[in-house]
């Protein structure tokens, strides 16, 4: 019987908890997270919602063979692949296919260059920024006035192309291919804002604009967004996007994400799993060796070291204070469940120590507290 657990790649993302608020492809980008360690939270923001038996999208897609287009825009690789999929279950997709066949078809970025290339067909012109401005403003230099423009949405349909082109003297032919839905699970996204804002995740991902302006909508309702700024400025969790669309709202709301390269998912994991893999978090040189936070524990000196939660908050509370001491009561706040127990502390501390293996890690500060054995401490 053959195992289908898959090798490990690397342990970049050892101790690393990373939320992902995707909807679309949410398994395949988990596994790809979790072959390099990581222990991954799923919590779409928002869902998409396909138009496959949409009489609407059909009819258009009819009008479109028998008066067949000038020019075609792929705004989205999801929204055209499904494009092709409602076609073919309406038995469409031969004619359909012929028609765009003798079309110009332009393309938002690379999904979507991918998407109408799987589909048989070749992009003529593909915007490098990925956005809808600059596919306009090649289109209109080029001319659409008197010229058939069949555009194809993304989920929330709002990027003013049809307007622009019609306007331009185009006839527009409007088709939105899918819409975005609400959440699957409301409550799996509120705790992962929260989760961020305590220091229980490592990184959040993002693939789609609307999916991060709803996750950031939710960090605000919950009342931690500012929180959740403050620790990502610290490079204390990670906000990454598959491309600069995404980071969008990201930005808008004073974070600073990592932006994937290639807009594709794999350029996005390699992105994360450099940053973790290569010193991007936040880290403190100690007598132990170069040191890391993660959300289950640290990295010293390149081997991750599990922690309990516990464990976890307290070295969360020695590293804040970069080597400066941290006094027992301060600890003690750290702890869940030690309410006047000094000695819970001790206790805590000891168990720590234990654990690292590094027993001069956390040095005794006589009557004051503890503090990291930090290399030219703060």
């Amino acid at each position: 019987m053959s195992s289908t657990t898959r090798p490990t790649l690397s342990a970049a993302l050892d101790g690393c908890t990373i939320v992902i608020a995707v909807d679309r492809r949410s398994s395949e980008l988990a596994a790809a997270l979790e072959r390099h360690g990581a222990q991954v939270r799923h919590a779409p923001a928002l869902t998409i919602v396909p138009h496959i038996d949409d009489d609407a999208l059909i009819a258009a897609t009819r009008e479109l063979i028998a008066r067949q287009p000038d020019v075609v825009v792929a705004t989205t690789g999801v929204g055209f692949r499904g494009w092709m999929e409602a076609a073919d279950e309406a038995g469409l997709l031969d004619d359909l296919h012929a028609a765009l066949g003798r079309a110009q078809i332009v393309a938002r970025g690379p999904k979507a260059r991918g998407a109408i290339q799987q589909a048989g067909l070749t992009a003529d012109w593909v915007a490098e920024s990925e956005t809808s401005v600059e596919l306009g403003e090649f289109l209109l230099a080029e001319g659409v006035a008197g010229r058939r423009v069949a555009v194809q949405h993304h989920g929330s349909g709002a990027d003013g192309l049809d307007e622009l082109f019609t306007r331009a003297g185009a006839d527009v032919v409007s088709l939105t291919v899918y819409r975005w839905g609400p959440p699957p699970d409301p409550a799996a996204v509120s705790r992962s804002v929260v989760a961020a804002a305590a220091g229980e995740v490592d990184a959040v991902l993002f693939t789609s604009a609307p999916g991060a302006a709803e996750w950031i909508t939710a960090a605000r309702n919950e009342g931690v967004l500012e929180a959740i700024v403050e620790r990502e400025t610290e490079r204390r969790v990670l906000m990454a996007a598959v491309g600069p669309i995404t980071a969008g709202p990201l930005q808008d709301a004073g974070l600073h994400p990592l932006i994937a390269e290639r807009g594709r998912l794999g350029s996005l994991v390699r992105a994360v799993v450099t940053h973790f893999g290569g010193g991007g978090a936040a880290s403190l040189p100690t007598s132990a060796g170069r040191l890391e936070l993660r959300s289950g524990g640290i990295v010293l000196d390149g081997r991750h070291i599990a922690l309990s939660r516990s464990a976890t908050d307290i070295v969360a509370a020695l590293f804040d204070a970069q080597g400066g001491v941290v006094s027992r009561p301060r600890l003690q706040a750290a702890l869940p469940r030690s309410g006047e127990n000094t000695h819970a502390v001790e206790m805590a501390v000891a168990r720590l120590r234990e654990a690292l293996g590094v027993p001069d890690l956390v040095k005794t500060v006589v009557k004051r507290g503890y503090r990291l054995n930090v290399i030219e401490p703060a």
